[in-house]
């Protein structure tokens, strides 16, 4: 004898999505305490030069760039130096070698000890700037115990000016 058994139809349950804003504000928090926001307005033009060791530098904490270049805006403002027509920018100002040291301090204090042991400076300069006035920034980096410096520069083969 047959026994037929009746099928029962199984019906999905609804996806219960009550803790979806949550989840996604909490990520959304996450990224926004994680993220560091550095934003610097170039007021120098800079043509880094090529290089063939070309490494990316890690922990951007303990990085400080110092920018070398031709200013952008045609008002120069009355503190500004020239250097051969070159310029120094720290941070979001147009500066001179006096003020590389008292940066160089006011950026210490901002970071951790950890980042202060492992402070880099990155010069960022012009392929066109005279290597006097890049000589002259060693100087007072070294006079500031900021030994460590790097050299911004592209791969070779790619151009990249800002």
């Amino acid at each position: 004898m047959k026994r037929y058994f009746a099928r029962r139809r199984h019906e999905m349950p609804a996806l219960n999505t009550a803790s979806l804003p949550d989840l996604i504000f909490t990520v959304l928090f996450f990224f926004m305490i994680v993220t560091h926001m550095r934003t610097v307005d170039p007021k120098v033009t800079y043509n880094v030069p090529q290089g063939s060791e070309v490494k990316k530098l890690g922990h951007k904490a303990s990085i400080v760039n110092i920018y070398i270049g031709r200013p952008i805006q045609k008002a120069i403002p009355a503190n500004a130096t020239s250097y051969n027509g070159f310029y120094i920018q720290l941070s979001n100002q147009l500066a001179t070698l006096d003020d590389i040291k008292d940066y160089l301090d006011h950026e210490r204090s901002r970071m951790s000890e950890e980042d202060q042991a492992r402070m880099t400076v990155s010069l960022k300069v012009d392929r066109d700037v005279p290597m006097g006035v890049v000589s002259d920034v060693k100087r007072v980096l070294q006079e500031s115990f900021a030994l460590k410096i790097n050299y911004s520069a592209n791969e070779q083969g790619m151009r990249n000016e800002k």
